[in-house]
């Protein structure tokens, strides 16, 4: 099979960019072909804001790069990942005019709220959802900017418009029942939806011996419950929790936790520190997707405590493989933390069976025959639509 692969990379890396390297890598390795078209947003520091908006509505150069590299490699399916904005909706138009059938990955909720994570003065807030988001332009809530908010409610208004979402994309793949959901609530075509879960590939051998304290791995933000972890700490202060990652909240970090504010590592220490941490704290006030810090965690045998709150409900089985605890709740998330330190024997439980759940739903095989079966029913539903018209 040749896939061509279609993603727009953010400035700052994140999980999602790691998503598309490992599957690329993933198919590779079974002996596909496979194409990169890829943008990457650095390009904005050069372009005229003008040039820039227009771009993330309709990129004619997107378009025309898909329709060459169709006629160059000939994929047999196009997956897509992240468009905005510099690759744009266009590509959709472009690989239907090729006869190519489109899987599109939805990482976030971008289709259904422009910022993307239903976030709004630190509360969950859903009231685009079914409609055209205009809230979202007058209460700036994308980058805190009237224009920018502007530019991604007209993107979407749009391509809602014209079918893009609801007729040029064969199938979508949710990464959880919770996403899914969500999109079909918002009005895409349940029939055209399928579950894939993001995976890690792991060498681990995991030993649930003399494994002591927390950590958090993540974006030092307020939407991934940085200040909420930090009451935590100090609610519970003979659980000590370090403190992986960078960003905005860097400043409070450092004074919350001190000397266990450990900043950006590598994967590899990551997971070394995960192979003997008892729990790690995954305090998200807004809606997680699939976040890999949960996959990495149950490949090491890591129980999760994790906030009750969209998908993480479903990802992380309260009392099975972790603990869940009320979104925002210092003080609960304080007991479920000493509740863990108290209970070494319950969190080794827990922990072999979150490296149980990694086995049956997040290996790199189980990955690979969930993504072909969808490659292959894309394909085979275009051709039937082709015969049918």
């Amino acid at each position: 099979m040749k896939i061509l692969i279609a993603h727009n990379a953010y400035q700052h890396r994140g999980g999602e960019d790691a998503v598309v390297d490992a599957e690329v890598a993933l198919l590779r390795e079974h002996g596909h072909e496979v194409e990169v078209y890829a943008q990457h947003n650095d390009a904005l520091n050069s372009m005229p804001r003008a040039a820039a908006a227009m771009t993330a509505i309709w990129s004619h150069r997107s378009a025309g790069d898909i329709e060459s590299l169709c006629e160059r490699f000939h994929p047999d399916v196009i997956h897509v990942h992240n468009t905005f904005p510099l690759i744009s909706p266009s590509l959709y138009w472009a690989a239907a005019r090729r006869h190519v059938p489109v899987v599109q990955t939805l990482h976030n909720f971008r289709l259904l709220c422009p910022q993307a994570i239903f976030l709004r003065d630190g509360k969950i807030c859903e009231d685009c959802i079914g409609k055209l988001p205009w809230r979202a332009v007058t209460r700036k809530c994308y980058r805190d900017s009237t224009v920018q908010s502007a530019v991604i409610t007209s993107m979407l208004a749009t391509h809602r418009a014209i079918g893009t979402y609801r007729e040029r994309v064969t199938r979508y793949i949710a990464l959880n029942s919770f996403a899914r959901d969500k999109y079909i609530e918002g009005g895409l075509p349940a029939s055209r939806f399928r579950i894939k879960p993001n995976f890690v590939g792991s060498t681990a051998h995991p030993t649930w011996e003399q494994r002591s304290g927390g950590m958090y791995v993540g974006r030092l933000s307020s939407e991934k419950g940085l200040d909420v972890l930090a009451r935590a700490v100090q609610l519970a202060p003979g659980v000590p929790v370090d403190v992986i990652g960078s960003g905005p909240l860097e400043a409070l970090a450092k004074e919350a936790f001190g000397e266990h504010l450990l900043g950006f590592l590598p994967l590899e220490r990551i997971m070394e520190r995960m192979g003997t941490a008892q729990f790690l704290v995954l305090p998200s006030i807004c809606y997680e997707n699939s976040p890999r810090t949960i996959v990495e965690a149950f490949s090491c045998g890591l129980p999760v405590i994790a906030s009750r709150l969209g998908a993480l409900i479903d990802i992380v089985r309260d009392g099975e493989t972790g603990l869940l605890f009320n979104p925002g709740d210092a003080s609960d998330l304080a007991a479920k933390m000493a509740w863990a330190a108290a209970n070494p024997e319950e969190m080794k439980r827990m922990g072999r069976a979150a490296r149980a759940e990694y086995e049956a739903k997040y290996t790199p095989e189980r990955n690979y025959d969930l993504l072909i079966d969808i490659y292959e029913d894309a394909i085979s539903t275009l051709t039937r639509e082709a015969h049918a018209a």
